[in-house]
């Protein structure tokens, strides 16, 4: 490709856009706050905790991102279960709270949909949110794509960018019949384990059994059994030397994954997509996704055999191959412009602005070492560690600030800040993890310039640019027959 290296800026300048500064984390830790005030004003959700999954916890979020909600009822210290009527009802329960208390507005009840869901907008920072009730599955995936990111950084670059360009292309809209940003992040895991050499595994050697269908009886229990088990297998996998790395650049990857995908409509007639064991499949010969009732298969690895695209449509089946295609061509031709291909017109402008402006993307207030530390982890000597949060919404300073040492695969930094400190029937991620210790350093009251700063910093500081520093040399997974 002749303009590698123009697609390379481009994609740099468009990540400092999209990455969230520290003022977008704090906004969406103060709407979880303020949901939780909400739920414990209606009387039958007392002792409920107000609990985020999606793609603020797996750390996949821009800028604008959305906040997934789970309300988890209490049950003990047992994993609660509730009929969809029930979740209906306790759904508008909250409605009513809403309207009654204020803070938020745009409130929408959208009840026949297969997971019930309360919509809604707080009016601080105008944060979209989807509530629905005992959600424990969409955590543990949320967890499980936040600890794919740990075998390669890339990966999460690599969302942002395909969500931004989907949204560009009005492909990312489950609401209209395209992908949700889910399936996206599964079409790019599916990439990263079909290229040469591959970059991820079958999601079967990160856990191999079917997920959602673990997560009964104790909630520590079940949960820690899954973390466990990732735990294991990342780790054995990040240390097998004989793996072979992909070292491909993100202008590269994003290339290729326009170019895997361009025959997406023609495949989608006969074939599904399967992350679990990292390859095209025959529907007729899958026995679990006959009857084929859909026109395009991607089935979640984590809650088998749920079909993630199950809203795609053949209409807009072709609408989304014809944007592969389009954006390949144009791309690989060097006929316009990235940027023009790459983002909807509001970044656009945004990302023109910040150029205009002199300084270029400088001015962006985005946290050093991006990718890992936003999702609250920081990468030094002793290895990861959690961010925590002071009074709520700021981070202690990374130089001289407090710090909790965590499991690699314990919960992430979202899930852990929001256990309600006063309920005693607080359950997610309250028991230390295994080796886990307190550091108490004196915190530094000073977050300033030290701490905010572009991610053009970052990268001359991480010549990996992104990718994980502890992946070892070695091994190549066998990349599946595409056939």
């Amino acid at each position: 490709m002749n303009s590698n290296h123009s697609l390379a800026t481009t994609l740099n300048d468009i990540l400092q856009v999209l990455n969230p500064t520290e003022g977008d984390w704090a906004k969406r830790f103060q709407v979880i706050n303020d949901l939780q005030a909400v739920v414990q004003t209606v009387d039958i959700l007392r002792g409920a905790t107000v609990e985020p999954f999606g793609s603020f916890v797996s750390a996949l979020f821009t800028r604008w991102g959305d906040l997934d909600i789970s309300i988890e009822l209490p049950n003990g210290s047992y994993i609660s279960t509730a009929g969809k009527k029930h979740k209906q009802t306790l759904l508008l329960d909250v409605l009513k709270a809403l309207k009654s208390l204020g803070g938020f507005h745009g409130i929408k009840y959208i009840s026949h949909a297969r997971v019930p869901i309360l919509k809604c907008e707080s009016n601080n920072g105008n944060i979209s949110c989807d509530i629905s009730i005992n959600n424990l599955s969409g955590q543990m995936k949320s967890k499980l794509l936040f600890w794919i990111n740990e075998i390669d950084g890339r990966f999460r670059d690599m969302v942002l960018v395909v969500k931004e360009w989907a949204k560009a292309h009005g492909i990312n809209d489950p609401k209209t019949g395209t992908f949700n940003s889910y399936s996206l992040s599964l079409l790019i895991i599916f990439h990263f384990q079909t290229c040469e050499p591959a970059i991820l595994p079958p999601l079967s050697e990160i856990y191999p059994g079917n997920m959602a269908g673990d997560l009964f009886g104790v909630r520590a229990i079940a949960e820690k059994n899954i973390e466990d088990i990732c735990s294991v297998n990342i780790n054995r996998i990040k240390s097998d030397r004989s793996r072979v790395i992909n070292r491909s650049s993100l202008a590269d990857l994003f290339v290729s994954f326009l170019a895997k995908f361009c025959d997406i409509e023609l495949r989608a007639s006969t074939q599904g997509i399967s992350p679990h064991n990292g390859q095209w499949e025959d529907i007729v010969t899958n026995m679990i996704w006959q009857p084929k009732t859909y026109a395009l298969f991607i089935e979640d690895p984590f809650e088998q055999p749920m079909n993630c695209a199950r809203a795609v449509g053949q209409r807009n089946l072709h609408k989304i191959s014809q944007a592969f295609q389009s954006s390949y061509q144009k791309l690989s031709a060097n006929q316009t412009h990235p940027l023009t291909v790459l983002v909807r017109p509001e970044v656009l402008s945004i990302i023109t602005r910040s150029q205009h402006a002199g300084s270029g993307m400088n001015q962006l207030r985005i946290h050093p070492q991006g990718r890992p530390n936003q999702a609250g982890i920081h990468r030094g000597p002793t290895g990861p560690h959690l961010q925590t949060y002071n009074n709520g919404n700021q981070y202690h300073n990374r130089n001289g600030g407090s710090q909790t040492n965590r499991s690699a695969y314990g919960s992430t930094q979202a899930q852990q800040r929001y256990t309600s400190k006063n309920n005693s029937n607080k359950r997610v991620n309250q028991r230390p993890l295994q080796g886990s210790q307190s550091q108490s350093q004196s915190s530094s009251s000073s977050q300033s310039q030290d701490e905010l700063v572009s991610n053009n910093d970052a990268h001359k500081r991480n010549p990996n640019n992104g990718r994980s520093s502890q992946n070892p040399q070695g091994q190549q997974w066998r990349v599946r027959s595409e056939k």
